[in-house]
Parts: C-alpha cells; sequence; structure tokens
C-alpha cells in the first residue's frame, strides 16, 4: 500500500469562535481551488466542514472563549483529509436522533452529522465525540456541459 503524498497541510488552533473557523475554511477552499478541485467536490467539503467547525465551537466547547478547536488539514491530488478537536465533552453520535424521522424534519438535532456523513467520503468520531476525521476523495469531473 502507498503512501499518499500530502501536497498542503495545515494545522490551526482557533478560538471558540464562528469568524475564526469562516476564516479558517476560506483557506482550506483556497487551496481546494488553487487545485483545481471539481466545484461539486468544494461545495460538499464546505457545507461538511463547516458544519463540524460550528459543532466543535458550539456544541462542544459552548462558545467558551477560553477553549480553542483544533483543525488539521491534509491534501492530496486525490484526497483531504480534515480533523476537528474541540475540549468538550464529547457525544455518541449513535444516540442523535434521526433527521429524516417524519417527527423530526423541523427539528435540529443531528442535522449537521447527517449532512457531514452524506457529503464526505468517510466520517469518524473519535476521543469520546469530540474529534471528527473526515475525508473526500476527488471525484471525476464530467465532460459535459
Amino acid at each position: 500500500m502507498s503512501e499518499t503524498r500530502w501536497i498542503w497541510q495545515y494545522e490551526r488552533e482557533i478560538p471558540s469562535d464562528p469568524m475564526a473557523g469562516r476564516l479558517l475554511l476560506e483557506d482550506v477552499l483556497g487551496q481546494l481551488e488553487a487545485h483545481r478541485w471539481p466545484e461539486r467536490d468544494r461545495f460538499s467539503i464546505h457545507l461538511a466542514t463547516e458544519e463540524a467547525l460550528i459543532n466543535a465551537i458550539a456544541h462542544g466547547n459552548h462558545y467558551d472563549p477560553a477553549k480553542r478547536v483544533t483543525v488539521v488539514c491534509r491534501l492530496a491530488e486525490d484526497l483531504l483529509h480534515i480533523e476537528v478537536s474541540d475540549e468538550g465533552t464529547g457525544f455518541d453520535p449513535e444516540r442523535l436522533p434521526d433527521p429524516t424521522d417524519p417527527d423530526r424534519v423541523e427539528a435540529l438535532g443531528g442535522r449537521g452529522v447527517m449532512l457531514m456523513k452524506t457529503y464526505m467520503s468517510r466520517v469518524e468520531f473519535k476521543d469520546g465525540g469530540s474529534r471528527v476525521v473526515m475525508e473526500k476523495r476527488r471525484t471525476a469531473e464530467s465532460s459535459a456541459a
């Protein structure tokens, strides 16, 4: 099995502030654009990463300015690996309510995790739920216009 050749790596600690999360996300999306990742992949990564950052800032760290969110990104030609960690107590993703249940259509709980799993190639929760590891495989661009 060959080792992945990373062409860009990024590790940053940010405060529990949504604006810091937005700026970090812009850096990641800028790299994807610079490396000519397809727009649909960038959309997927944008949505899933934004959800992971919001969850870490709001639900994990409860906007506590003393707590930090750590983000690790690695980019290869055909793979993006992202880890988002918070200083919260974590959660059990298996206990989240199903947001597609007709009785829960208006409820917000669990929707972000569902979106991450839908738009990324791999999503795994570690460290008791205080760290999410996501990967997105680059899709082949369609030649049809």
